[in-house]
């Protein structure tokens, strides 16, 4: 089985007297080792959809299994415990404990669970691999946006994760950190085998993912392989396509 399947998930929130769909019958799967982008403009669903899939709100119909387990049918507890061990999230606003340090924010989700995190070799072969040697004690407000998010990347790597979601991860980035952000994503996917879904709504940052699902009113009206394309400008015209 994929490390991640959705299978037909509606959700609707109510705005006083109006009741909003967000999702109208979403289903998807991921294969491992597979690298998807989610875009769509905003309130298409897309943003709903990645946190349906981390666990932190529930569908109101429709089963997600992560690893072969239905999140769905879990407790609030045991959603928790499964999320921090089986779920690796990157954000927008990268999320990190002002107060910890480089080092100690990647190894977070070991401390949390408690093992002895900071003696475990994993931290620090992570610090090597995201370039992170010369910054790891030093603290976020120190460090670059780029420098953050790459820690938020390692935090979400540390716990070997089934899937990793990741949530406009370049948004708050400039190109230069933006591109390198999508190259280390691009080469966990491809060199190291791990299975992401990032969701986006940038189709030069779409372009480095192997897949592009794309949603509108809560629906995934496509879904296409980026090596159909010769450039992000390419890939755009087809986005823009599918949202008329």
């Amino acid at each position: 089985m994929p490390p991640l399947v959705v299978e037909n998930i509606t959700k609707s929130f109510r705005q006083g007297a109006r009741v909003i769909q967000a999702l109208a019958g979403v289903s998807l799967s991921v294969e491992r080792g597979h690298f998807l982008a989610v875009m769509g403009a905003s309130g298409s669903g897309k943003s709903t959809l990645l946190h349906l899939m981390a666990g932190l709100t529930a569908p109101d119909t429709g089963r997600i299994l992560i690893d072969g387990q239905d999140i769905t049918a879990l407790s609030d507890r045991q959603l928790t415990l499964f999320r921090r061990r089986k779920i690796g999230l990157v954000f927008q606003a990268f999320n990190l404990i002002p107060t910890l340090s480089a080092r100690e924010n990647v190894a977070l989700p070991l401390l949390l669970d408690g093992g002895n995190a900071l003696g475990n070799g994993k931290v620090d072969e992570l610090i090597q691999r995201l370039g992170l040697v010369e910054r790891r004690d030093h603290r976020p407000d120190v460090m670059s946006g780029g420098e953050q998010q790459r820690v938020a990347i390692g935090r979400a790597l540390v716990i070997d994760p089934a899937v990793i979601l990741a949530d406009e991860p370049t948004g708050n980035l400039d190109s230069a950190n933006s591109r390198a952000v999508c190259e280390l994503l691009r080469d966990l996917c491809g060199i190291h085998g791990k299975t992401i879904v990032m969701v986006t709504h940038e189709p030069t940052v779409a372009a480095y993912a192997q897949e592009v699902a794309v949603m509108k009113d809560g629906r995934i009206v496509d879904r296409f392989q980026t090596r159909e394309f010769a450039s992000g400008q390419e890939l755009a015209v087809r986005y823009q396509e599918c949202l008329r």
